[in-house]
């Protein structure tokens, strides 16, 4: 790559793979991407286009494949892992993904937040490069490794994301979900939950935010899958997750970089769908 590139607007490098941004998505991303030490004052000289870096960081979320295997037309692994691990601990990805999840809702005539979310959970196995401190075992599932718990709203787009050792209950993560969507989304007034998150958690979301928590729970006799109404959202957020390879099981040394490439996989499909709907 040419070191006089500029990374706001384009890259030398051909864009090959399903998961390379198309130019209206990246028209969507780049604007939302920190401005580069040198642009603003701060001294310093990127030689990678930014394009190239958020291509390879779509690309090891769409493929799962290792940091070191990265393609040789992408930037180093060092650097492009540099960039991730950067824009995680800084917040980017979770800014990235509202400014597009509002631009999203705003195209389907829906308000910037949600006034009501859907909560679930869901266990995955962890690579042996998971530490042992941060996994658990999901005595339901039988899963040993980490638990991803999410909030999203009623088109499935997340809000909220917490990843945890799979031993830990959703009624005790709730209470830190709960919490970031009342600092976050102080219009929302409804929850709906499976029953694994019955009482207390429903009576202390009710004092404590205000909110209506509403249990779904399956029909008596059921067996087998049936979609549940308005769970059925949650779900599906699940399934465009495991779309992306990185996420089918969990390699991710620490749980904030696991939460990154669950925003990153959410920025994917939301930034798709936007991009359609404006083309």
């Amino acid at each position: 790559m040419h070191p006089t590139c500029d990374p706001w607007l384009h890259t030398t490098r051909t864009s090959v793979y399903p998961s390379d941004c198309t130019d209206a998505e990246w028209a969507l991303i780049a604007p939302l991407l920190p401005v580069p030490a040198a642009l603003s004052g701060r001294g310093g000289h990127e030689h990678h286009c930014r394009r190239a870096i958020v291509d390879a960081i779509r690309y090891i979320a769409d493929s799962g494949t290792k940091w070191r295997s990265l393609p040789v037309d992408f930037p180093p692994f060092k650097t492009v892992y540099g960039f991730y691990s950067r824009w995680v601990s800084a917040g980017v990805w979770d800014r990235i993904n509202t400014v597009i999840r509002e631009k999203l809702r705003y195209a389907t005539g829906r308000k910037a937040e949600p006034s009501a979310v859907s909560i679930d959970s869901q266990s995955v196995k962890a690579d042996m490069t998971v530490p042992a401190a941060t996994r658990g075992y999901d005595g339901g599932k039988k899963i040993n490794g980490r638990k991803r718990h999410i909030a999203v709203d009623t088109m499935g787009l997340i809000l909220v994301v917490m990843v945890t050792g799979a031993g830990v209950q959703d009624r005790t993560a709730a209470r830190d979900l709960l919490f970031a969507l009342s600092q976050r989304f102080p219009t929302i007034a409804r929850v709906w939950a499976d029953s694994g998150y019955q009482s207390p958690i429903a009576d202390l979301a009710r004092e404590l935010y205000g909110f209506v928590v509403e249990i779904v729970s399956k029909l008596a006799g059921q067996r087998g899958f049936v979609v549940q109404p308005r769970r059925w959202v949650v779900e599906r957020s699940f399934a465009w997750l495991m779309h992306r390879r990185r996420l089918c099981r969990d390699y991710e040394r620490k749980p904030e970089h696991a939460e990154g490439f669950v925003l990153v996989a959410s920025i994917f499909v939301m930034a798709r769908q936007l991009s359609k709907m404006e083309s």
